[in-house]
């Protein structure tokens, strides 16, 4: 399909939802006099919409399409109403789109567009465009090592082989990963060609919008431990003193690094899938849908990229602690943001 086609059939499709968000007919919607700045600019209620388009709602493009917005060079006397159109909003573009104080809708038929007498807000209908794309395959398992080794050195920048030296990936592959992260305005070339983060926040974000914890195994099961801290100490001591390969992460990490919030889940990366004969010996009963302890074995190593001692407990950087409390129960939200302010509180003066 020619790029006009494409052009063409989003033009049909966002007009065609913008009247059933504003519960009116197709024919009420009518184009407006083309604006430079803007890829859409509509006529319907008695006020004009101008409709900015990207083909993803990931917190970079979300970003610049605000930006567009703000540029725009409109009449004093024309009111308009600034409207940003995706495919399918995620939750973080939304996010970004509403503390702006910027209207949204997109392609699947959601939308939140608010003006002078009038407020529409439609959620919940799914993603008509739920196709593997590049962001899944950026912050797939081995992937997103290169993501979070230039996270967790966001004002750094590394020469491409360099970069795939240190996360152990082959140069070809790496080259695909950076091409699509450059494209997707998550990281950026300096003037000597090296790569560094364009906004280590946004980046963050995006992958944390679509992140999982990736387990080739997980169990979940009781030990005897009064608290998850105890639990946790149990564990860490257990594998250092049989030479375990382990970090802690989830609630438990998030405590060490922060003292926030007492926890009762203690979860830990284990570099090998546990025997049955270690887990006898440290008293573990299996209980799928409860316990106090979680053992992962990753998809990947790299989750142990930035691991560090913190209190006599390894721990995984916290930027993977970050990603793993979105599957955490209990006051892992809370713990999350604690994390976020306390160490990834990226400034402009940081990149």
């Amino acid at each position: 399909m020619s790029d006009k086609s494409k052009h063409n059939n989003w033009l049909a499709g966002a007009t065609q939802v913008f009247s059933e968000l504003l519960g009116i007919e197709p024919d009420a919607v009518l184009a407006a006099q083309p604006i430079p700045g803007v890829d859409l600019a509509l006529q319907a209620l008695g006020k004009l919409f101008v409709v900015v388009y990207k083909s993803s709602s990931s917190i970079i493009p979300m970003k610049t399409a605000i930006e567009q917005h703000r540029k725009l060079s409109l009449p004093i006397d024309v009111q308009a109403v600034p409207v940003i159109c995706v495919p399918f909003m995620g939750s973080a573009g939304r996010t970004v789109c509403e503390e702006a104080g910027i209207g949204w809708f997109d392609l699947s038929g959601n939308g939140r567009i608010m003006g002078s007498g009038l407020h529409v807000r439609v959620e919940g209908r799914p993603n008509r465009f739920n196709v593997r794309g590049r962001p899944a395959d950026i912050f797939a398992p081995k992937s997103s090592r290169i993501a979070r080794w230039l996270l967790i050195h966001p004002g750094k920048s590394f020469p491409q082989r360099e970069l795939a030296r240190t996360v152990g990936m082959d140069e070809g592959f790496v080259s695909r990963i950076v091409s699509r992260m450059v494209n997707e305005g998550l990281i950026r070339r300096d003037k000597s060609g090296n790569l560094l983060v364009q906004d280590p926040a946004a980046l963050m974000e995006s992958w944390r919008e679509m992140y999982r914890i990736q387990a080739h195994a997980w169990i979940r099961g009781h030990i005897a431990a009064r608290t998850g801290e105890e639990a946790l100490q149990r564990l860490a001591a257990d594998c250092q003193n049989r030479g375990i390969a382990y970090a802690a992460t989830g609630l438990g990490a998030a405590w060490l690094y922060t003292h926030f919030a007492a926890y009762r889940t203690a979860s830990i990366y284990l570099n090998e899938a546990p025997s049955p004969s270690w887990l006898a010996e440290i008293g573990f009963q299996e209980e799928p849908r409860g316990g106090n302890v979680w053992l992962i074995e990753p998809k990947d190593e790299g989750v142990f990229h930035g691991a560090g001692e913190v209190a006599g407990i390894r721990c995984v950087h916290p930027v993977q602690v970050y990603l793993d409390l979105k599957d955490h129960p209990e006051r892992s939200a809370e713990a999350a943001e604690k994390l976020r302010k306390d160490f990834l509180n990226w400034r402009t003066s940081d990149r």
